[in-house]
């Protein structure tokens, strides 16, 4: 039974992570649930949600070329902040990893919510330039390899903040961009030992069907009511980890 609630985990949030981000708000607590150490538990969903988030950015793959970001510097600088945010989870207390989570969501979903607003009131000006931008990556990438809760609506945010609309393309680069950053985390959690692999195995193939049937059903659906999904998403993991 416990397997199969792991499946059921991973592969909503797999549909999650390709609609919105933040599948993890699903994995993560479903490991805690069985069972597995609450620092184990992060690295396992990690490792079972990457390969999944990849599958949804290859399904994005024509949106990519209207992204209107550096990409490649930006690939690098999210890379490198995954790289910085595993040694970072590593070396940090299950104390103060519980107490900083809600704080970095309730900061991500209030830009995102006033990130449009804002860019009018600017008139689109570029307020945040190229370079600016990949530097955000780079620290975005920390809190991707840290912990990666909602990262995909840390990096719309940014981007949303940055004058960025369409958000089908948004959706397909910060899918691309979250999985690199998972990936450059899991490479140090798997030299850490510190994932457990039945558990990731069975999680990671139920994310990987459920990453790409959901970059499917995203592509179809009113930008809008994606934006507002998001929002409504990040409140609710938010309160969830404060009342945790």
């Amino acid at each position: 039974m416990s397997y199969l609630f792991l499946v059921a985990a991973a592969l909503g949030a797999g549909l999650i992570n390709a609609v919105a981000g933040g599948g993890s708000f699903l994995t993560f607590p479903a490991l805690v649930f069985t069972g597995v150490p609450s620092i184990v538990a992060n690295a396992t969903s990690t490792v079972a949600l990457f390969p999944g988030v990849l599958a949804s950015a290859w399904a994005y793959r024509k949106e990519m070329e209207t992204l209107n970001i550096p990409v490649k510097p930006a690939i690098v600088a999210s890379i490198a902040g995954g790289i910085s945010g595993a040694v970072l989870l590593l070396s940090t207390s299950q104390k103060a990893f519980d107490a900083v989570i809600p704080w970095l969501l309730l900061a991500a979903t209030i830009v995102f919510a006033i990130g449009p607003r804002v860019t009018t009131i600017f008139k689109r000006k570029s307020w945040i330039g190229p370079k600016a931008l990949v530097i955000f990556h780079y620290f975005v990438g920390i809190y991707g390899g840290y912990f990666g809760g909602a990262v995909g609506i840390i990096i719309l945010a940014v981007w949303s903040l940055a004058g960025l609309r369409d958000i089908h393309a948004m959706n397909a680069g910060r899918t691309l961009l979250g999985g690199l950053m998972n990936a450059a985390a899991v490479v140090l959690f798997i030299i850490a030992r510190k994932v457990w692999w039945a558990q990731a195995a069975v999680m990671l193939i139920a994310a990987v069907i459920g990453g790409y049937a959901g970059a499917r059903i995203a592509r179809r659906l009113n930008p809008s009511l994606i934006r507002t999904a998001i929002i409504v998403f990040g409140l609710f993991v938010t309160v969830a980890f404060f009342r945790r």
